[in-house]
């Protein structure tokens, strides 16, 4: 199945639009690679409230995991994380603001 590109924003945005994800996204950032124990360290969240926060970013493709038993890593998907910052760059740079006041 083909997404086109609103559609692959759209879940990218998603994906984002919790705060505890983000903060996830930071964290992973500065990381070649990350236990999940790493991750339940930095956060102040059940272990189960952890993991479905990574599920929501592995599933919008922003991150990957590797089970390497007892340990699952996870990296931030450097190919889909290019896609995401085209296409808000894209979003944000061609979307236009008429100045002229709306609420007046």
């Amino acid at each position: 199945m083909t997404i086109n590109k609103e559609e692959q924003l759209a879940r990218f945005a998603k994906a984002l639009g919790h705060p505890t994800r983000v903060l996830i996204m930071n964290y992973l950032a500065g990381l070649n690679q990350c236990n999940f124990g790493d991750i339940h360290a930095e956060l102040p969240i059940a272990k189960a409230t952890v993991s479905q926060h990574l599920k929501e970013l592995r599933e919008a493709g922003l991150i990957q995991g590797s089970i390497e038993p007892p340990k699952v890593k996870y990296c931030i998907n450097k190919e889909n994380w290019a896609i995401a910052q085209a296409l808000f760059a894209s979003f944000f740079s061609q979307s236009k603001v008429i100045n002229i006041s709306c609420c007046e």
